[in-house]
């Protein structure tokens, strides 16, 4: 990792998701030029076709079927970017999302940015206003963070240094790696925040998170209770300031 200092490594977990080749595509797409993209396929059976277009185009690795930050992981290791962004395959990047993000990392010079969002339909139609999470101070960020995760995994953008501090993904976790990364992140980070929607967040029958609702939910809390004792003090040394 780390070998160039303007590159963002883009990581595609893919898992029989016919939704692949327009997330890759909206990864090609991006106004900003040094961008490589990196798809793992763990383990699919299913629309693996759909990448043989852009395999001159992107690294591609397959392994076994290991969830999504397993996945994740070997994207990372494999990444030589400085910075890191994830998107799920069935998402899109808007244009200029990275390079917009980029801007903001060195404007602000923070480590950790996240992005407004829609949600889009099967067809691709936003159906929804724009989805902001905003917070006027670091103390209402960590507050609303030990009750819910309202930061969508493909809109975080990351400098590649912070998996040095924290780690990487819990491959234990198999709903809830990124809620549980952004808590282990807090402590050690400030994060900016873009109100601009960059990133279109698909909604469908098949997603992970309507499959798996309740043990999606069981993980939440077990992260909330892992995290809970470090955050509240966290917590209370902001609002000490």
């Amino acid at each position: 990792m780390n070998q160039h200092k303007s590159k963002v490594s883009v990581v595609i977990p893919f898992y029989n998701c016919p939704y692949v080749d327009l997330a890759v595509e909206s990864v090609l797409a991006q106004s900003y030029p040094d961008i490589e993209v990196i798809v793992v396929d763990d383990g699919s059976l299913f629309h693996t076709e759909k990448l043989a277009p852009y395999r001159d185009r992107i690294m591609y690795f397959h392994k076994s079927n290991g969830g999504t930050a397993s996945a994740l992981n070997l994207g990372i290791k494999a990444a030589s970017g400085s910075y890191f962004a994830w998107l799920s395959a069935d998402d899109l990047f808007h244009p200029d999302k990275i390079r917009r993000q980029m801007e903001a990392l060195r404007s602000t010079g923070t480590s950790f940015n996240h992005t407004a969002y829609y949600y889009i339909n099967e067809q691709g139609d936003r159906v929804s206003e724009v989805i902001k999470v905003p917070f006027p101070d670091r103390s209402q960020l960590i507050a609303t963070m030990m009750t819910g995760c309202p930061v969508n995994g493909s809109s975080v953008l990351l400098d590649m240094d912070i998996f040095r501090t924290v780690g990487i993904f819990n491959e234990r976790f198999l709903y809830t790696q990124d809620y549980d990364l952004w808590l282990r992140i807090l402590p050690h980070y400030r994060w900016s925040y873009i109100e601009e929607p960059l990133l279109d967040y698909r909604i469908h029958k098949q997603m992970g998170s309507v499959i798996h609702s309740e043990a999606q939910n069981k993980e939440i809390k077990m992260v909330q209770a892992k995290h809970h004792r470090s955050l509240a003090q966290l917590l209370r040394k902001e609002r000490g300031k």
